[in-house]
């Protein structure tokens, strides 16, 4: 494996203009869209906003044991199109996966075809101008697109996480291209993820769970926390998704407002989804979604700390989100990490 000093010391000399964007996908470097050629400048420029020491070990793929340093993780965000005060994200972002409970082997090789979604948290969100508002799943801002591809090539040209080949995901998800979102702490009724993790005020966060593909939480009509609340657990109930995994909800505007107006801390609306996201065992051993003999009900998670809440999206709109753990069990666990 080439080292950082190496890599940066015989750079590879590349053609000019679309011949070095061949170039790259000729090597394999890309995700199937093109990628912006990794020049030294770029590259410098991209460890220059952050400090971080080229050599510096972001992350560790515990099974193939290989490393991801500041200098291979600059390169790819130079690539994914990310702009250099993008890159203390992305960094925080490794060392948020290289937790051991983020089961970094599992969630990037399993059928289950997990996409890592990346919630930013805190004043860094509007100081490098993240879409936290309408389409912010979508497309169409910069900072969330490239800051989650750059991941995503990390994955593929780093640990060599290569679909079809180590990565066995069964039918894939869209996600697995860029799944980034910013929390709308302006319309949020609770406190930030940031702060909710214990962070010093002022703070900056990201929070990374290795996702299922996205779920739809419609409700346009209710105009109170029940209805809304009820409808939310009863989607994370599905007998095609109901595990014991962990799952993040993402709240509108709107949804959120209307389950806080009674005063409803983050923290009871984790309580409802728990309680009530549930299917009877006996009904999940019919369809063969256990083997468990135990009576009572089979919960979304082992209890309400499982369930992440955040807000996201425009003021307007009855559309809320539900992104299901991608495993069978507890494989893989959410990770919050400071922004330095």
């Amino acid at each position: 494996m080439t080292t950082t000093t190496e890599a940066r010391a015989n750079p590879i000399e590349l053609p000019e203009g679309v011949a070095a964007i061949d170039y790259c996908y000729e090597q394999g470097w890309t995700d199937g869209l093109p990628v912006v050629p990794p020049s030294v400048d770029r590259v410098d420029a991209m460890l220059g906003a952050s400090g971080e020491d080229p050599g510096a070990v972001l992350a560790t793929h515990g099974t193939t044991g290989r490393r991801c340093t500041a200098h291979s993780a600059a390169v790819n965000a130079v690539m994914a199109g990310c702009l250099p005060e993008y890159f203390p994200v992305i960094a925080a972002a490794l060392r948020a996966m290289d937790h051991e409970g983020h089961n970094y082997h599992a969630s990037t090789a399993s059928t289950g075809g997990s996409a890592p979604l990346l919630i930013v948290s805190g004043p860094i969100v509007d100081a490098i101008g993240m879409n936290s508002g309408v389409n912010t799943f979508g497309s169409g801002n910069r900072a969330n697109a490239t800051i989650g591809r750059a991941i995503r090539l990390v994955h593929l040209n780093v640990f060599k996480m290569v679909p079809g080949v180590t990565d066995r995901s069964t039918q894939g998800n869209p996600g697995k291209y860029s799944l980034c979102i910013a929390e709308n702490a302006q319309a949020s009724p609770w406190p930030t993820l940031a702060e909710d993790a214990g962070l010093p005020a002022g703070s900056s966060s990201v929070t990374v769970f290795s996702a299922s593909a996205f779920h739809n939480i419609e409700n346009h009509y209710s105009g109170d926390a029940e209805g809304i609340l009820r409808t939310t657990a009863d989607s994370m109930a599905s007998l095609g998704s109901l595990t014991h995994g962990q799952s993040v909800v993402v709240f509108s505007p709107e949804h959120a407002n209307i389950i806080a107006e009674g005063g409803r801390t983050r923290r009871q609306v984790q309580q409802y989804l728990y309680d009530h996201a549930r299917r009877p065992a006996a009904e999940l051993r019919e369809v063969g979604k256990t083997a468990s003999d135990e009576d009572g009900d089979f919960h979304r998670g082992l209890g309400p700390e499982d369930i992440v809440v955040t807000v996201a999206g425009g003021e307007a709109g009855g559309h809320s989100a539900f992104l299901p753990s991608w495993s069978r069990g507890r494989n893989s666990l959410t990770q919050t990490e400071q922004i330095r």
